[in-house]
Order: structure tokens, then sequence, then C-alpha cells
């Protein structure tokens, strides 16, 4: 089960990161059915399995957050024995679990207040927080127009798009990433999920920085959306991800390079508001 969520989060399987670290924190109660013999073997063991999902991505702070929450309460259990250390483990991964999915909703209840009726939106990337919030929102009454980016190269963008055309009451238009400027004009707001906000910087989707540059400069609010285990205080250095030249021309090329980065910065004073299960934190 961990080697088997290890490749999936290196190839990239589950769009959203809150999935990712719900899965990676599942993964590990594959340990309670190894047999060790003292605590501290186990506790070894756990380390080095979140170790090795963490470095799956480096990039993820949900992922991050969620391993090292894990390792730190089984360490503060203090258990007797392994039987009690295998209990601290299954609490452990079970609050990290509750605390981020419980976030998604609470996050998705804060961000659909800022959704109103006949508002047209523009969300980049797939983000299962926003759909939520979107969904909501059309639950409380509101009918809705979403422009939708492809997320080039993988093209997320597309699962987004089918999402909210499940739902009633709203009308998505995909749009490729480079179009973005085009229909800004016609936004009432931007809302978007975030991947990592570290100290002044919101880490994302590549393509959000140009969005929120161009939504800043024609005054639309912009606002990301996310569960706080997102946020990182200390100890999380943002290492970004180059994806396979291959993603993006699947023929090979000798004549110059590609480069296919996964995540860009944006400074927050970019942003109009961060939502999280806490409520909106505005610059």
């Amino acid at each position: 089960m961990i080697d088997e969520t290890v490749a999936e989060i290196e190839e990239m399987q589950t769009h959203s990161s809150s999935v990712v670290a719900v899965k990676a924190a599942r993964a590990l109660s594959e340990l309670n059915d190894r047999e060790y013999a003292t605590v501290e073997e186990f506790v070894r063991d756990v380390e080095r399995n979140s170790s090795v999902l963490r470095r799956a991505n480096p990039s993820h702070a949900s992922l991050f957050n969620v391993q090292r929450t894990i390792t730190r309460e089984i360490k503060e259990a203090d258990p007797e024995d392994v039987e009690e250390a295998k209990a601290a483990l299954t609490a452990a991964i079970e609050t990290v679990v509750e605390r981020i999915e419980g976030g998604k909703k609470r996050a998705a209840a804060h961000a659909a207040e800022y959704i109103e009726d006949g508002m047209t939106i523009l969300t980049h990337d797939y983000s299962s927080t926003v759909n939520a919030a979107i969904e909501r929102a059309v639950d409380g009454g509101a009918s809705l127009s979403v422009y939708v980016t492809e997320a080039r190269p993988r093209l997320a963008g597309r699962k987004t798009a089918r999402k909210l055309g499940s739902i009633d009451g709203v009308e998505p238009t995909l749009i490729v990433d480079s179009a973005a400027g085009t229909y800004l004009g016609e936004c009432d707001c931007v809302l978007m999920g975030m991947d990592c906000l570290v100290s002044d910087t919101l880490y994302n989707r590549i393509g959000t920085y140009p969005i929120a540059a161009t939504a800043a400069d024609l005054d639309v609010p912009m606002y990301v959306t996310g569960s706080g285990a997102k946020l990182i205080d200390s100890g999380f250095a943002f290492e970004n991800e180059y994806r396979p030249a291959s993603e993006v021309m699947l023929e090979p090329v000798e004549d110059f390079a590609i480069e296919n980065p996964l995540y860009d910065a944006t400074p927050v004073r970019l942003l109009d508001g961060i939502i999280t299960d806490d409520g909106a934190m505005s610059f």
C-alpha cells in the first residue's frame, strides 16, 4: 500500500493535494499489520516510511504537514509497548484525515459565502475545495458562469469543466490558459485552490501567477481556498517539480530545450484573500 501510494504521488495520478495527503496518511496503516520486536523499531519504521512518502512530492505542503504530525503524535503518545504504538498510529491517522477532510468542507463553506447569484468566476486547474464551494453556492440558489482554464500540459482543467458541467445551475466554459486575460474582464472574481502558502508566497499550479497579476491589473478580486493544512509556518522548504518534456511534446526534440515546471510563486500582495477552514485572511 505504501509503495503503491508513493508511485501514485510521483506519477500525479491524483490532482488534489488534499486527497494525496489523506491517501499517504492512510497508507501508513499498513505498518500495523507488520511484526515488531520493540516500540523503537516500530517508530523507526513509521519515520522511515513517512519520509519516503514525503519525498514522493517535496512540494506538497499538506503531505509534509500530515506526515510530520503523525510521527510527532506517535512520539508524544510515549507508548509502552508495540500494541500501544500501533493504536497511537491509528489514532494519529484518523485525526489528521478528519482535520483535512473536515477542513476542506469548512473552507468550501467559507468560500461559498463569497459567491453570489449571477456571478461569473474564473478558476484554474482542479480543486475539490473550489468545486465544493461552487456546488454549495448553487445549492443555496445561485446560478453561475465559470471560465475554466485547461491547466496545460496535464489538462486538469478539463476535469474541472466536466465536474462543474454536471452541476445544475453552473455554466462552465473551458478556455486555453493563454486566454485568461481575455476573459478576466468579464469576471466578478477569481477563485482557485492552493497547494501551499509559505510566509508571504503562494505556491500553486503553474499559471497562477500570471492570472493573479492580470486580475490585479483589472481590479478583479482573487481568492484562493483550501485546508489550513496547506499553510506552513516553519520546517518546510518548497521544492518545485519539473515534469517530463514529453508532457509538452510527444516527439523528441534536438534543437531546443523544453521546461515544464509544475508550480509557480505568487506574492500574496496580489491576492484579495486566502480562505481556509478558519475563515478568510485578507491582504
